[in-house]
């Protein structure tokens, strides 16, 4: 399929790009974005999208040398030479240093595109703190507070806009409330409030649409997904989840069976509607999977970063991957800078299968450019056809964003 969705890409490049074009207006995209995808050979859709995404210490290095002149771009279209102070603000957890791998490079692409860059946390304290990445790299960070309307470091320093990789899991009401200082992305967009089912909704239906353009089936690229309410501390919420898992189910093997596909048994993961970190996220190929979570399975779906209980998760098609990297099991991962591909990388586990979560601990990082594809489109099926699925991603966030009512443009 990946080879056929190449050649159709080619073929029909201008119908493609026009499509993007109209879709695209009155848009506004986020500074960036990264697409978790699935390639199953036969299908290929997005799983999960992130609009503070915390890898790009794991995209290849000429992507990243491409990045600079990308965000350099972006931030002169949407804010203009006025604005050149630039508060990178952060999570306030200190113990990943993966993380703050993925900090430290940010503030370089950043600071390379001509920017004057502060990392800071939301938090008060005084003075400033230095962190060790993994790779050995020191991270100066502040304490980001509030002078008035406005923000201010304890060095003086005033950003004109607030870049965020924080996702927002807590809200910070009070550190919010009345800031004038811009924010790119939204904090609106965190997942103290952004739903998975509303990006799916988006995403499947310009899916649908790109593949009438492709004349192919819209199963190809799209990814059911239905929302279901639960308390995991209660047997009787937990039976009416298995149900619907099981209906879910159900309706997917009575499609499989109709339109002969063969790629897969159905599998459906349950995920927290408002997760992140792949964190409350499980696989079944049954409701009755869910009768028997132990009481440790249950605590752990029924709480999500920072101690929030559950409520609300989306039963999801599972889609396997039959990508692998030196025999371990992978998945891509496409990092946009506002509208345009900007890198990606092979996230790989060697202890999960092909329709396993594998963003979880024990993942490693292997590298996959993106390059190929900002020189030639013809040149990189693999690229050409990612780079698709995670456009797709982008118009979905693009809508999120005009939903919400966030601007970006100065």
């Amino acid at each position: 399929m990946r080879e056929i969705l190449h050649k159709r890409l080619i073929e029909k490049r201008g119908a493609i790009n026009a499509w993007f074009e109209e879709k695209s207006k009155g848009l506004e995209f986020p500074i960036y974005c990264s697409v978790d995808i699935r390639d199953a050979g036969g299908k290929l859709a997005s799983v999960d999208a992130n609009i503070f995404p915390a890898g790009f210490n794991n995209i290849c290095d000429v992507d990243q040398q491409g990045a600079v002149a990308l965000f350099k771009n972006y931030l002169s279209e949407n804010y203009g030479p006025s604005f050149k102070r630039i508060v990178l603000l952060t999570e306030e957890h200190t113990n990943n240093k993966y993380y703050w791998d993925n900090v430290s490079i940010l503030d370089g692409l950043i600071t390379q595109a001509g920017y004057d860059v502060r990392v800071a946390v939301p938090k008060q304290f005084s003075g400033q703190f230095a962190i060790t990445s993994a790779a050995g790299r020191e991270v100066k960070v502040f304490s980001a507070h509030r002078d008035g309307d406005h923000l201010k470091l304890d060095d003086g320093f005033v950003p004109d806009l607030i870049i965020s990789n924080n996702d927002f899991s807590n809200p910070y009401v009070e550190w919010l409330e009345g800031l004038k200082t811009p924010f790119n992305p939204s904090y609106k967009l965190g997942w103290y409030k952004r739903k998975k089912s509303d990006h799916f909704r988006y995403y499947n239906d310009f899916a649908r649409q790109v593949s009438d353009l492709l004349d192919l089936d819209p199963w190809t690229f799209t990814v059911e997904t239905e929302v279901a309410q639960v308390d995991f501390s209660d047997p009787k919420s937990i039976e009416e989840l298995a149900h619907k898992a099981q209906s879910f189910l159900d309706k997917m093997s009575t499609q499989y069976q109709v339109a002969s596909r063969s790629c897969c048994d159905p599998v459906v993961f349950v995920k927290n509607n408002s997760g992140t970190y792949g964190m409350g996220i499980l696989s079944v190929k049954s409701g009755k999977q869910l009768l028997e979570l132990s009481a440790k399975e249950r605590k752990k779906m029924g709480y999500s970063k920072g101690g929030a209980e559950v409520h609300e998760v989306i039963i999801q098609e599972g889609i396997p991957t039959q990508v692998s990297s030196d025999g371990d099991t992978a998945e891509p991962v496409i990092y946009m800078v506002g509208p345009n591909l900007a890198g990606g990388f092979l996230r790989t586990h060697r202890e999960k299968g092909p329709i396993e979560n594998l963003n979880s601990p024990g993942a490693v990082f292997k590298r996959l450019c993106m390059s190929d594809l900002l020189v030639d489109a013809e040149g990189s099926p693999q690229e050409n056809v990612y780079g698709l699925i995670a456009r797709l991603n982008n118009l979905a966030i693009g809508m999120e964003n005009r939903t919400i009512g966030a601007h970006y443009h100065r």
